[in-house]
């Protein structure tokens, strides 16, 4: 499984032709402690950059981006009732969808965790 960010603090786990999407540690850091979850719906079509689910916190509403084009194949809806999963695994059972890849060359724009490390660390 090969894992990639983007500069918005989303990551996606590739596994094959189907990535997983969550928020990373640094987002959920920045948000606080998560209050509420909106995952998509099995089926919607996702452009990359669009808006793919929301999260609120108990400081601020954000929205989490798409950072490829895919149909989602299966969503996080355990996230409905439990939000706090988003701050405590993050990068794991905080996951919000998982999408079946439209174009794999998307993944060339986004970064490997080393550089995504580097860009936090200049934030």
């Amino acid at each position: 499984m090969t894992k990639y960010f983007t500069e918005d603090h989303e990551w996606i786990a590739v596994a094959g032709n189907v990535a997983t999407l969550g928020i990373t540690d640094y987002a959920q850091s920045q948000l606080g402690d998560v209050v509420y979850a909106e995952v998509p719906e099995v089926g919607r079509v996702l452009k990359k950059g669009e808006e793919a689910a929301v999260v609120e916190s108990v400081k601020a509403a954000s929205e989490v981006y798409a950072p490829v084009s895919g149909t989602v194949v299966e969503a996080n809806t355990a996230l409905s009732d439990s939000p706090a999963t988003v701050n405590e695994d993050p990068e794991g059972a905080g996951w919000f969808c998982k999408i079946e890849l439209a174009d794999a060359g998307e993944l060339a724009s986004l970064m490997d965790e080393d550089a995504y490390k580097a860009f936090v660390a200049g934030l």
